[in-house]
């Protein structure tokens, strides 16, 4: 619903968004004299935060490398300082925090190292390029590990209770699912003849354990039994993972006992007996106790570490100075029943989002603002919703705001099921979901001149060593492996996938006909191995389209109970009024006679 992990951990105001953080040591400025900072721009909890400082930092950020005007800045510079006040506020909540000597002078050897500064000479002239002493940049690097380590006293303080865990468990059991397994042996060998032999036998009944022993150039010594340990012969539960793509596929649509193969993969042919197939099954909390304590201890901590930021920013006590550079502004842009929701929480989402950085860099920043805060601050507006819902619920979830609303979710829509006949609908409705792409292995052979292609594709028409044959005519080889559509660059992938005829074949393979590419130059393709789109029968994959329904069904009540959670709620948004206010008048709106814009709403004393 929301697109979010349940283990992500939501930091507010994105902290540590500017690289404010461990190992950014660039970033920061050194504590000079005020007389070389510039004049103050803001305090925070009374403390000065000077001109120089905000620009250097400001130097670092991608979204100010656009310049924005306007409208644009406000939001940057809102998104901005909204950063640099919780981490002045966090700095100062973790002055207390001890760190010892000895840790920083293994800090400050870690950024020596990384950076390759080992001689003194070296390390010296870095200093000055950042502008730092050896006794600033130490004290720089304790204030890091002080906040590094307040954090992790935050988090370490959140320990689930039994309830707490025994719910998570409830909510997300899911997860704990084990993958399908096979208890199963193997032939791998290197000849088609050979391998359709070996199938025939092992189909016919022979031993296959004696075949793999006499034949498989893989685990001959156990039989072919796979999952087995030196010296072992029995199979153990093994994944599909542990397969070729295309031989794990075949092994597990059998979802039960068989031999299938031979079966091509990499170069070599497998054929695979299944003595055992044992499907997914979901454990008991018993048997998975301690994973889901682990999981519900990670999301109580992001909950708790959420909960601490928030209320560092809501106790700073922040002023700007009159003649500040920066356009902040900071108002309530909705409000959901008694919680207000400010610019800067709609801002961080959206500036944070490395698509809307690109598209600033562009100059379509107005653009981007149009388009994400709208609906960033709707999904921000169903969180709230959410979260409220969860907490009348009654029941211990924990977590950040956006895993608990994903939980609430998870939690309300836990009993939906499908049926074969809504199984069997999705598989129609989305044939994609269930379509092997056609493949194809692919060599190209690159030449300079036309003439030297043309020589080179008459020869391997005849065959011969493909390296050697390259060479002769100052060929450059490109092994592309096997590809499906789109992954070859777009002459190469038409000529290979869009064009219904195959090409003359060889000892090598087909040979495509000289190809002039955009630079120039001249290709030849070698194909071969070529698979034709299928779509997989629905008995092969009944369960994961049973599970599409299900998942589809869920997203549709998830949906439906948002709606009513929102029909009952007193929503106020007020976003399109806020930037307009806050959008600067051009000439014409300036007029005497014209209305003046609305002022966005002042924001409480601590969001200045």
């Amino acid at each position: 619903m929301f697109g979010l992990s349940k283990r992500a951990i939501t930091i507010l105001f994105g902290l540590l968004a500017l690289a404010f953080a461990l190992g950014a040591i660039l970033l920061f400025t050194p504590q000079a004299g005020q007389q070389t900072r510039g004049k103050p721009v803001l305090w925070v909890n009374g403390k000065a935060l000077y001109e120089l400082d905000l620009l250097r930092l400001q130097g670092n950020d991608p979204l100010y490398a656009a310049s924005p005007e306007g409208l644009l800045k406000t939001l940057v510079d809102t998104y901005f300082l909204e950063q640099v006040i919780l981490t002045e506020a966090l700095k100062q909540d973790a002055a207390r925090v001890r760190v010892s000597s000895a840790e920083v002078r293994q800090e400050v050897n870690r950024i020596r190292e990384q950076f390759g500064l080992k001689d003194k000479a070296a390390y010296e002239q870095f200093l000055n390029q950042v502008g730092y002493t050896d006794a600033q940049l130490r004290a720089e690097v304790k204030t890091q590990l002080q906040i590094q380590k307040r954090l992790e006293q935050i988090r370490s303080g959140a320990k689930p209770t039994e309830e707490e865990v025994r719910f998570y468990y409830e909510v997300f059991k899911e997860n704990y699912r084990t993958e399908p397994r096979v208890k199963a042996r193997q032939i791998v060998v290197d000849d088609k003849a050979l391998a359709e032999e070996l199938a025939a036998k092992a189909k016919a009944g022979e031993d296959f354990a004696a075949l793999a022993r006499q034949h498989s150039k893989v685990g001959a010594e156990q039989g072919g039994a796979l999952g087995a340990g030196p010296g072992e012969a029995e199979p153990k539960p093994v994944t599909q993972v542990v397969f070729p793509t295309e031989v794990g596929e075949a092994v597990f649509a059998l979802k039960g006992p068989g031999v299938v193969g031979p079966i091509a993969a990499g170069g070599r042919y497998y054929i695979v007996k299944v003595e055992e197939y044992l499907p997914s099954t979901l454990p008991a909390f018993e048997e998975v106790k301690d994973r889901v304590a682990q999981d519900a201890e990670r999301a109580k901590g992001d909950g708790v570490l959420e909960a601490y930021l928030e209320e560092l920013r809501k106790k700073a006590q922040v002023r700007f100075a009159e003649d500040n550079p920066y356009a902040y502004q900071n108002p309530p842009v909705a409000k959901v029943n008694e919680k207000e929701i400010l610019l800067s929480e709609v801002l961080q989402p959206v500036f944070s989002n490395q698509q809307t950085v690109a598209l600033v860099q562009q100059g379509l920043g107005e653009l981007a603002v149009q388009f994400f805060l709208p609906q960033t601050l709707e999904n921000l507006i169903d969180r709230e919703l959410l979260v409220e819902a969860a907490r009348k619920s009654g029941k211990p979830f924990i977590g950040s705001k956006a895993e608990i609303a994903e939980a609430y979710l998870r939690y309300e829509t836990r009993d939906v099921t499908a049926s074969e006949e809504e199984a069997r609908a999705f598989y129609s409705e989305n044939p994609a979901l269930f379509t092997v792409p056609a493949s194809a292995k692919v060599i190209g052979v690159n030449f300079k001149e036309e003439a030297q292609a043309k020589a080179f594709r008459a020869a391997a028409l005849r065959g011969g060593d493909l390296e050697a044959l390259a060479k002769a005519q100052g060929g450059t080889v490109t092994d592309y492996g096997t590809v499906n559509p789109n992954q070859l660059p777009a002459v190469l992938d038409r000529l290979v996938f869009k064009i219904t005829e195959t090409f003359p074949q060889g000892p090598l393979g087909e040979v495509s006909e000289v190809i002039k590419m955009e630079d120039g130059s001249y290709t030849v393709l070698l194909i071969s191995d070529r698979k034709a789109e299928e779509l997989k029968g629905f008995a092969q994959v009944a369960e994961e389209a049973r599970q599409g329904a299900v998942n589809r069904k869920r997203s549709e009540k998830a949906q439906a109970l948002i709606q009513a959670l929102r029909e009952e709620a007193r929503i106020e948004n007020r976003l399109a009024e806020v930037l307009q206010a806050l959008t600067p008048k051009t000439p014409s709106q300036d007029q005497p006679n014209s209305q003046e814009q609305p002022q966005p709403e002042e924001a409480p004393a601590n969001n200045p």
